[in-house]
């Protein structure tokens, strides 16, 4: 149908953010009708504080470019893959590992579980499906992006206490240890006392639970300003659709379990049963599969065939 009339009226809509369909009536246009996701209060807050965390921001959606565009300049995104079928978000997450990256990927919908699996961390909003959070390593319970900033800096959080407390044990050990040893007492008649070394091993313990007891204190950043986030000194916004043809394919390997395409060499687990490799898109299908091998093994692929 010629839809020449309302194009400008549809372009002005996806400017807007919205996704504009066409309705006809006997046979004619009969008008527009616009459909918006509407950006959570924090999005634009969260977003600037992931970016000043030293993270990359990436946004895809199957959304038509122009709409792509317009919610990428409300929340302060730069880089957009916009008209990503499904099927296709996970090859943009390989694509991006190819580029050697660490990739986190949030999402809450059927359509996300494959990249969630692909991910290196997959992130599930809780108030999302169930496919999406039995392929997610976290689950956020709400469905606020603040979740995602609070996983982020609450896992650094706890990595850099964990080596404080190694520093600790260790530094006891390689102290206490060679004196024990009697190192020490060639040279100045120095030895350990068994109630010394009770006592060292013992404060070793205090300074290792004090100092993990500090991750109680924990409070999730100040969110940083977002004041370019609504498109104030936003140059450029790199918009692009998404071309299949370009990028490589996976490997073709199914789970017997759920029927998920599967990435033969980053699946979330394999198991090698009666002669066969069988991959796994999440560690619940794994179970499930080890729980009665016998039920999906007729069913099963080895990888590069389906």
């Amino acid at each position: 149908l010629d839809t020449g009339q309302m194009d400008q009226r549809a372009e002005e809509l996806a400017e807007q953010g919205k996704t504009p369909m066409f309705v006809a009536v006997d046979g004619k246009p009969g008008g527009i009708i616009a459909v918006a996701d509407t950006v959570k209060e924090d999005s634009a807050a969260a977003v600037a504080t992931l970016q000043g965390l030293g993270l990359e921001v990436v946004m895809i959606t199957g959304d038509n470019p122009r709409t792509a565009e317009a919610i990428a300049r409300q929340v302060g995104i730069s880089r957009v893959l916009a008209e990503v079928l499904p099927q296709d978000k996970a090859l943009e997450v390989k694509r991006l590992q190819g580029e050697g990256r660490l990739v986190g990927m949030v999402g809450d919908g059927i359509n996300d579980a494959p990249a969630l699996a692909q991910a290196d961390v997959g992130i599930a909003i809780g108030t999302g499906t169930d496919v999406a959070i039995e392929s997610s390593d976290i689950t956020l319970i709400s469905g606020e992006l603040a979740g995602v900033v609070m996983a982020i800096t609450l896992s650094r959080s706890i990595m850099r206490n964990i080596k404080e407390n190694l520093v600790f044990a260790f530094s006891y050990n390689t102290i206490g240890i060679p004196i024990a040893a009697g190192l020490l007492y060639p040279f100045f008649g120095i030895t350990l006392s068994p109630m010394i070394a009770a006592a060292a091993m013992a404060l070793s313990s205090l300074s290792v639970t004090t100092n993990a007891n500090r991750l109680r204190t924990y409070r999730r950043p100040a969110f940083a300003a977002a004041g370019a986030s609504a498109g104030e000194g936003q140059a450029f916004i790199d918009v692009r659709s998404y071309e299949p043809e370009k990028e490589k394919e996976m490997a073709a390997v199914k789970d017997v379990v759920c029927g998920m395409d599967v990435n033969a060499d980053t699946a979330a687990a394999q198991m090698a049963y009666q002669g066969k490799t069988y991959y796994f898109c999440s560690h619940d299908c794994h179970a499930k599969f080890m729980a009665e091998p016998q039920k999906y093994a007729d069913k099963g692929t080895i990888r590069g065939s389906r």
